[in-house]
């Protein structure tokens, strides 16, 4: 944390609004809507960023952050180098002036932790053929597969915000959780924020359902080598469970096109991109006009050598 105009770094210090309503900006003094669940965003007036304490303190508090580790540049270079050789696109996608709209958001998480127990019992079969002379025999051979498995999940992360899509938050996993940090406001400062509004036990089954597709996965791979699986008995029990609340960091660039929302997110700690570009008819026409007429001349041309012959 560093602040290039009086040169300190690390600094606590605050400054606190003198009034009470949270939709007049301290610094100049301009009245603002402030969207329902907005913890921290930017006066449009005088650009200088507010945190809403009410809405990071008490009931609202994270507890676990990520600060952003990309910068908006860095992310705006993502985007370019991942969408340039896309000839379609319309002329002013990868422009300084649209790319600079992007936002840093802290999109709130739930993260869920299960201690679970795995029982598993199937009738696995293993098949083989050989020939003999004109005689071919298969042999079937049955084996009893049982499986007791102790799986420790931690932090399966669930976003807790209506405005991001779910599928979307999900593809920007994986978050490398070593960064995690006891929650500070400060880290919010120059950024966009959410609190959580969609409680732990509201999206609760989306973490569950990871957690079962992921012990099925890793219990799948302790018997390969059967020719055909028979599953007699498959329980799955929480031994214990544990729920924290905290921020992760998203950069988000919606690019509007012909009344249509492009959404793109970048992950703000690893650069993960998720978003697809849209389609330039325009571009599309101008590039099938020049080939047909590149194409006409050239038959033209041979057409000339043949008649010369």
């Amino acid at each position: 944390m560093y602040c290039p105009y009086c040169d300190s770094q690390e600094s606590q210090t605050r400054e606190d609004a003198s009034s009470a309503a949270m939709n007049i900006c301290p610094n100049c003094g301009g009245s603002f809507e402030v969207p329902q669940h907005t913890s921290a965003m930017q006066c449009p007036y005088c650009d200088n960023y507010l945190i809403f304490n009410e809405r990071v303190e008490g009931t609202y508090e994270p507890k676990l952050m990520i600060p952003f580790q990309m910068g908006k540049e860095v992310c705006k270079q993502a985007i370019r180098d991942k969408f340039k050789r896309f000839l379609f696109a319309p002329t002013d996608f990868l422009s300084e002036v649209k790319l600079n709209e992007m936002q840093g958001v802290y999109v709130p998480f739930w993260f869920y932790d299960y201690d679970l127990n795995c029982d598993f019992l199937a009738e696995g079969c293993k098949v083989r053929s050989w020939t003999s002379g004109n005689v071919q025999y298969t042999e079937r051979s049955f084996y009893e597969i049982q499986r007791n498995l102790e799986i420790d999940f931690r932090k399966i992360p669930v976003d807790a915000s209506i405005q991001m899509p779910d599928d979307v938050m999900d593809l920007m996993e994986p978050f490398g959780y070593d960064q995690l940090e006891r929650f500070k406001p400060e880290y919010m400062s120059g950024f966009y924020a959410e609190k959580y509004n969609m409680t732990a036990d509201l999206v609760e089954s989306r973490a569950k359902q990871k957690m079962h597709d992921d012990a099925q996965v890793m219990l799948r791979d302790t018997y390969s080598g059967y020719s055909s699986v028979r599953e007699l008995h498959n329980q799955m029990q929480v031994r214990h469970s544990a729920i924290s609340y905290g921020l992760l960091p998203v950069w988000r660039y919606l690019y509007n096109y012909k009344d249509t929302i492009y959404p793109f997110y970048v992950n703000g700690q690893t650069g993960k991109i998720v978003g697809t570009a849209p389609l330039s008819k325009a571009k599309v026409l101008v590039y099938a006009g020049t080939l047909w007429a590149s194409l006409t001349v050239l038959l033209a041309v041979l057409n000339g050598i043949l008649q010369m012959l």
